[in-house]
């Protein structure tokens, strides 16, 4: 499950424990819940942090929780509801009001890469981790909205087929090479440590949020009509400051 701490105005959203962070209904929800607290609470000057405990920021879909079903028909229906349901967390974090950062101490596979990739900045540790696109060499298609996500923050096709299309495990350092990631670091502390750095820096401009929030979605079209974000890629903040500034003619 997730823990959320509150520093000054950074929130920091945790997934607990030493277990793979396997996304299933319940830590889906866990997610959910603590970024609908962090949405409530928002201000500006807010960030979010997030990172996991152990070896895995999270190791993707719970196939384990969709086998148990027991039935392929069981096990499809579970799956298909897990995805739908990853959905509104990657809505959830495009669209919250403040800057995002994601810590990676471990490996982020799968949906667990995307979950990475939902934030702003992407710090990484140097050993012991990777982002790893599994589907091909498990004989899974890749969702129409992970394809969308995945065109909007790696612009370079070269990387998507490499990342895609050879399901390269790509390290840290790789990773900031291939400009999927901002920065990596030698060890969990340090990774951490230069989020927060980072988060305060973001932090001490206090930007408004929904400006923020409206920026960031327009930034990713294609992704954002996906997940509904964004009503014909037009500002509702831009549109309202001319419908003031026309008011005052």
């Amino acid at each position: 499950m997730c823990s959320l701490e509150k520093s000054g105005n950074i929130f920091i959203l945790t997934s607990t424990g030493d277990d793979e962070h396997r996304l299933n209904p319940m830590l889906i929800e866990s997610i959910r819940n603590a970024l609908k607290q962090v949405r409530t609470n928002a201000k500006p000057g807010s960030v979010l942090v997030t990172t996991a405990q152990g070896k895995f920021f999270s190791n993707g879909f719970d196939f384990k929780y969709a086998a148990a079903a027991g039935s392929a028909t069981g096990s499809y229906d579970r799956l298909s509801g897990i995805s739908d349901s990853f959905k509104f967390v990657v809505a959830d974090l495009l669209s919250l009001p403040m800057p995002t950062v994601a810590v990676v101490s471990g490996h982020a596979v799968a949906a667990g890469f995307l979950l990475a990739l939902s934030h702003d900045y992407v710090l990484m540790r140097k050993y012991k981790g990777v982002l790893y696109m599994s589907e091909l060499n498990i004989g899974l298609n890749v969702p129409d909205y992970f394809m969308a996500f995945l065109k909007s923050k790696i612009p370079s096709s070269r990387v998507r087929r490499d990342v895609l299309l050879q399901s390269m495990k790509v390290t840290a350092e790789k990773a900031v090479e291939m400009g999927i990631i901002d920065f990596a670091y030698d060890t969990v502390e340090e990774t951490k440590e230069d989020a927060m750095k980072l988060a305060v820096k973001l932090g001490s401009n206090k930007w408004n949020g929904e400006a923020y929030a409206d920026i960031r979605m327009n930034s990713f079209p294609e992704i954002c009509e996906f997940l509904r974000l964004v009503a014909n890629f037009k500002s509702e903040f831009v549109v309202d400051i001319k419908s003031a500034l026309l008011s005052k003619l």
